[in-house]
């Protein structure tokens, strides 16, 4: 019975997670495209797609402290307003700098959207099941960056791309609204009470991020979500060069978070057989490699092609790196070690935009995804270090022969 409400719980959050991050991936090419016709180039489509990070970047550490304590729950209706609000506001938004502001907000939203969902996760799993939870509720992710994608790409029209990537932008606020329905009985009773009996002092920065396995979690989700964050907000200029149509680029997009959600699907036996260290650095050397073709002049057929590869690989990094860090973090900080987390995935997502629009600037739209994979070599290089996962207790060997028992 125990069993059975726990598996509710995750998907009611992984259906909200799919609507907050599908209005997210709607209006992001969105936001890119609206700029476009509001006349800015390469780089003021990196600064603005750097700005979606720049006010969570100040937030997750507070957010993080008051999680540890107490409900994670609180977190996600305010996340899914923001973001919801920040879409909408996008889409009204009549200058550059308007545009920038509102896409701030709506990454706010979902940085607390993000840090209340990851910590329930962490809470209400034991650690033998951390993998397969996290591998489950991203998924919730993967189907929002499938379906945000393809409703941008049906929407904006290329001959009137100021009105129609408006409306893409108000539709997408509309659509994260829903997850508002699916937010309810997220949180168990019993992880409030551990939460609120637990010590009440902090603990240091510095000694969260000195544990092993937190660093090397914190740099392969930062290359991971940098990967993704700079495909969604690049390829549709890259198609504007190559003159690939918007419906296409959010194909193409789509394709990608497909094959995500197929990684992540088959993410347990993937461990089974290679294990987490071997499993993280195979997927980021293949990834980097990936990443630099896509800077190739391909055709329309093999940039899909390798999309769907890079996707697949792209689907292990963040479930993994997310239980990595929970497991290497002390326990009474597990919640700011994933919000520390998040902060390096902000400041990528600052610095690789800004870093992309220069370097598109200088050397072309498709330079970009060469530096992504230099980034993600370098993770497949620190991945081999991440600490090996933790081993059931017995007394997690005795809850789940109870559970079996139930069952």
């Amino acid at each position: 019975m125990r069993s059975g409400a726990n598996r509710r719980w995750l998907l009611r959050l992984v259906i909200a997670f799919s609507f907050a991050q599908a209005a997210v991936s709607m209006a992001r090419p969105a936001v890119s495209y609206r700029a476009l016709a509001l006349g800015a180039d390469e780089r003021a489509v990196g600064v603005i797609a750097g700005v979606y990070a720049l006010l969570p970047l100040f937030a997750a550490v507070p957010l993080g402290r008051r999680t540890d304590h107490g409900r994670c729950a609180p977190l996600l209706p305010v996340g899914v307003v923001l973001i919801s609000g920040g879409c909408a506001l996008s889409g009204a938004a009549g200058s550059l700098g308007t545009m920038a502001l509102w896409s701030g907000v709506m990454g706010l939203g979902h940085l607390c959207f993000v840090i209340g969902a990851q910590s329930l996760v962490a809470r209400q799993s034991a650690p033998h099941e951390q993998d397969r939870n996290f591998g489950h509720f991203t998924i919730g992710a993967s189907l929002g960056q499938l379906i945000g994608p393809i409703a941008a790409g049906a929407v904006v029209d290329g001959s009137d791309m100021a009105h129609s990537s408006a409306v893409a932008l108000v539709a997408a606020g509309a659509g994260g609204a829903v997850a508002l329905t699916s937010l309810w009985r997220t949180e168990h009773r019993t992880a409030v009470k551990a939460s609120a009996a637990a010590p009440g002092a902090r603990v240091p920065v510095s000694r969260i991020l000195r544990a092993r396995g937190v660093p090397a979690g914190m740099l392969i989700s930062l290359s991971v979500l940098s990967a993704t964050d700079i495909l969604t907000a690049y390829l549709p200029v890259v198609g504007e060069h190559r003159g690939i149509a918007p419906s296409v680029v959010g194909v193409l997009l789509s394709l990608r978070a497909a094959a995500t959600i197929a990684c992540r699907l088959v993410l347990t036996p993937l461990l089974r057989l290679l294990g987490r260290t071997a499993l993280l650095t195979v997927t980021c050397l293949l990834a980097a490699l990936l990443c630099a073709g896509v800077a190739l002049p391909l055709p329309v057929w093999a940039l899909g092609l390798v999309l769907a590869v890079l996707g697949f690989c792209l689907g292990v990094g963040q479930p993994l790196s997310m239980t990595t860090v929970v497991q290497a973090a002390p326990a009474e900080a597990r919640s700011t070690a994933l919000a520390l987390r998040l902060t390096g995935n902000r400041l990528g997502q600052v610095a690789a935009p800004a870093a992309a629009g220069l370097i598109a600037g200088v050397a072309g739209v498709a330079a970009p995804f060469v530096m992504l994979g230099a980034l993600l070599l370098l993770s497949s290089g620190v991945a081999i270090r991440a600490p090996r996962p933790a081993a059931p207790t017995d007394e997690h060997r005795t809850a789940r022969r109870s559970r079996s028992v139930t069952r």
